[in-house]
């Protein structure tokens, strides 16, 4: 992540994030579409003030291991980048399925996920996964997935039960969420149905706090966060 990344202008990254929106939805490959909306860094992660870590860079890993992890997943078809930062597609280069997505005017976080569900297609099971799971393994994805697929609407808790991490729809059942503080049980009152995953999962384990990301590192964080934090890692 370079200087020259960090400065792109505003006008400029939107028409970076859109010249990556082109390659079409296939008809139907019976995978999923995941959507993964990211805040512009500058933004995001507030609260991630590690000594020795830019929280710039640091908010771009989480968001860049995340999309790799769901992207590496085997019952994931495409991934859908709702962004506008434009330098999340520039260094997702060697990522393969992604479509990105500029945000735009959506404002707010089920609001952008209604954008990257507006250039999807009920003809295939959706889901919706937060961007902030540094850890993720593609195995855990997939594990939540297959539970959710008999299912209209299923709902991942977060590592603390009151949040969500992943909300998914099936083929031909219109997308709903409600995502933010305590969303789990707005989530369930929506009909979703809570999926049993382990409390270890890595799908669980989003990260806002310094004592998030320990718990994210210690579980085994991706390369781009690891390549951040350095020796910060060891935050203990």
């Amino acid at each position: 992540m370079t200087a020259q990344t960090e400065s792109t202008t505003p006008e400029r990254r939107e028409n970076r994030v859109t010249a990556q929106t082109d390659s079409p939805f296939p008809e139907s490959g019976g995978g999923w579409v995941v959507v993964v909306p990211v805040k512009p860094a500058a933004h995001g992660k507030s609260r991630l003030d590690v000594p020795g870590a830019d929280r710039i860079a640091l908010a771009r890993a989480i968001a860049l291991d995340t999309i790799a992890a769901a992207a590496a997943c085997e019952l994931v078809e495409r991934v859908v980048v709702v962004t506008d930062d434009g330098s999340i597609p520039l260094n997702a280069t060697d990522t393969p399925r992604l479509r990105f997505v500029p945000e735009g005017d959506a404002g707010g976080l089920d609001a952008a996920i209604a954008v990257g569900m507006a250039a999807s297609t009920e003809r295939m099971p959706r889901a919706a996964l937060l961007g902030d799971l540094p850890a993720l393994r593609p195995s855990h994805l997939a594990e939540a997935l297959r539970a959710a697929a008999s299912l209209p609407r299923a709902v991942v808790a977060d590592a603390e039960g009151t949040g969500s991490t992943l909300v998914t729809a099936s083929r031909g059942v219109s997308w709903e969420s409600a995502f933010g503080d305590g969303s789990f049980a707005r989530h369930v009152a929506l009909g979703c149905v809570a999926l049993a995953i382990p409390d270890a999962s890595t799908l669980r384990r989003d990260v806002d706090t310094v004592e998030q990301l320990r718990a994210a590192v210690a579980l085994g964080a991706g390369p781009r966060t690891t390549a951040v934090l350095g020796g910060a890692a060891r935050t203990r």
